[in-house]
């Protein structure tokens, strides 16, 4: 199992690699937090690109993130959401309250 790295590859904008599952998405909520403390004033993206597995503690990460970016009064998007975490979100009617920020690959 991958452990979960968040990293900014520029001003706003984020890439998560590693898996985001039940054992290592509680690593990242800090992380979240200082993305979002850390990221300026614009808009934030983050790239799920490089994310290996993920379950349904993935998507909750996710929204998570859009909680606290809401209110934080920040934008926050997502692109590249994983097949697999797509999947889990349509099977929870999450689906349309994910920011996207372009198609997923």
């Amino acid at each position: 199992m991958a452990e979960p790295k968040l990293s900014s590859s520029a001003e706003g904008r984020y890439q998560v690699c590693g898996d985001l599952t039940f054992g290592t998405v509680l690593g990242l909520l800090d992380s979240g937090t200082e993305m979002l403390d850390g990221a300026g004033e614009g808009p934030i993206e983050v790239d799920l690109g490089e994310v290996g597995h993920a379950d349904s503690a993935g998507l909750a990460l996710l929204i998570e993130w859009m909680r606290a970016a809401r209110q934080g009064g920040r934008e926050l998007s997502y692109r590249n959401i994983p097949t697999q975490l797509m999947a889990i979100a349509r099977v929870s009617d999450l689906e349309e309250i994910l920011p996207l920020a372009g198609q997923n690959s």
